[in-house]
């Protein structure tokens, strides 16, 4: 095992020995190759050092945390904005915009796959991945039902809305 300090293996002596009594190779880049028993030892001595820092560290960190509670210090919790029903609903509306208008962009394509022959979710799917028409999120490749989702968006009373895509199988 390479390992770039002696700290960020371990700070506790106890799994460094259970480490090395495994016959585990342990090799440090900060380091130069420690061997036999005096190497042992120095090794043991660097991470009982370690061990010792972060006890110091984690006394320190709880005296600060707790005058800083003392002192009415919020700790914790959320530090950001913490959304009210009017955020959220404009939030929904500003997703729901930019969905409505990716179906309208891609609803031209679905209707030419659907006129040149493809009559299931699945074929305008292929049809979409073959034209290399990146999903909403760009991450992956068209599915039936992401189809299905662009059609219900799309006006139900316009040819390939709702009422449509319902009539298709996702075969």
């Amino acid at each position: 095992m390479v390992v770039s300090k002696v700290d960020r293996l371990t700070r506790s002596v106890a799994f460094l020995s259970r480490l090395l009594e495994a016959g585990v190779d342990v090799r440090f880049a900060d380091l130069p190759q420690i061997e036999g028993a005096t190497g042992r030892f120095m090794l043991q001595q660097m991470v009982a050092v370690a061990e010792l820092e972060a006890g110091m560290i984690s006394a320190r960190t709880k005296a600060a945390l707790a005058a800083a509670k003392k002192r009415g210090k919020k700790l914790g919790g959320n530090r950001g904005v913490k959304p009210t029903a009017k955020m959220r609903a404009l939030s929904r509306a500003a997703l729901q915009a930019r969905a409505d208008a990716r179906a309208a962009d891609i609803g031209p394509t679905i209707k030419a796959l659907r006129d040149a022959g493809a009559t299931s979710l699945r074929a305008i799917a292929d049809g979409l991945n073959a034209k290399g028409i990146p999903t909403a999120r760009g991450n992956g490749e068209w599915q039936a039902v992401q189809v299905q989702r662009v059609l219900e968006r799309l006006d139900p009373f316009v040819e390939g809305g709702a009422s449509e895509a319902n009539s298709l199988d996702a075969a």
